[in-house]
């Protein structure tokens, strides 16, 4: 009995201890669990293709903006091809094309090896910091600006024209050249506008006469010069060693030509 007394004190410390514990390996696990969710993201739904917002921006660049700087024109914010109406413009200004191979994510400088993995980094990590308030969704301007033109799926045939869709899509493009360029605002406005009605609303048809960008758009030469100098760097050397070869050549067929000279002259009698 009197044992049990003494060692009740270490029982009572043993079993606190074991009770603390649990309390802190729980409290941790719960901190550990709460942690880890907000690493991995619980992205909310949203109605925004992101591949189709990318194509209607890549569409604005290529086939628009160089006119409109050509113009020095501001396109007002009002209009839905301003940049900062793009859903995902600050993500993809976020993007480092390092090589290839691999791509980085400018918020946390995770490396990926394809866009596509960076693009669903975006959606579970960093879609917090999309501003999903407002109308701001590029895709939704695709059916104006041809989008199908530039995409992937656009090369496994053409659909059949829909009269009733190619109207939408032509009132949709009409409107934002009246939003975007209102001939009121001047000549540069009035020039821009036409040239907008030009480039992508008159394509909107189903008799096949019209095709979409027919004012051509940005140059590409940027890419052709490089294949250039790079092949003429390449071939730079080849010539070099062409020319020392010919030249070694030269000389050591005049070295002969000499020898030969001086074996087939005759001494003279003293």
């Amino acid at each position: 009995m009197g044992r049990l007394k003494e060692s009740s004190p270490v029982i009572l410390l043993l079993l606190l201890g074991l009770l603390l514990h649990q309390s802190l390996s729980q409290v941790l696990g719960e901190s550990e669990s709460t942690r880890s969710g907000k690493e991995e993201g619980v992205a909310p739904e949203i109605h925004c293709s992101r591949e189709r917002s990318r194509a209607a921006w890549q569409i604005i660049q290529d086939y628009l903006t160089p006119f409109v700087e050509r113009e020095r024109y501001q396109i007002p914010n009002k209009c839905r091809l301003h940049p900062d109406n793009d859903l995902y413009r600050d993500q993809e200004q976020h993007k480092v094309h390092v090589d290839i191979y691999e791509w980085k994510c400018g918020y946390c400088r995770k490396s990926f090896n394809e866009e596509k993995f960076l693009d669903q980094h975006f959606d579970t990590r960093h879609y917090n910091l999309l501003n999903t308030t407002g109308t701001k969704c590029f895709a939704d301007l695709c059916g104006a600006l041809h989008c199908d033109s530039v995409l992937s799926s656009s090369k496994k045939g053409k659909s059949k024209c829909n009269p009733a869709a190619a109207a939408k899509n032509r009132h949709l493009c009409e409107s934002l050249a009246n939003t975007c360029f209102p001939v009121s605002q001047g000549p540069a406005a009035s020039r821009l506008h036409e040239h907008f009605l030009r480039q992508f609303c008159d394509a909107h048809t189903c008799t096949g006469k019209n095709k979409p960008f027919p004012r051509g758009g940005k140059k590409k030469s940027g890419v052709f010069y490089l294949a250039v100098s790079i092949l003429t760097l390449m071939l730079l050397p080849l010539f070099y060693l062409l020319v020392f070869l010919h030249q070694r050549e030269k000389r050591t067929a005049t070295q002969v030509l000499r020898r030969i000279t001086k074996t087939g002259k005759k001494t003279k009698p003293s």
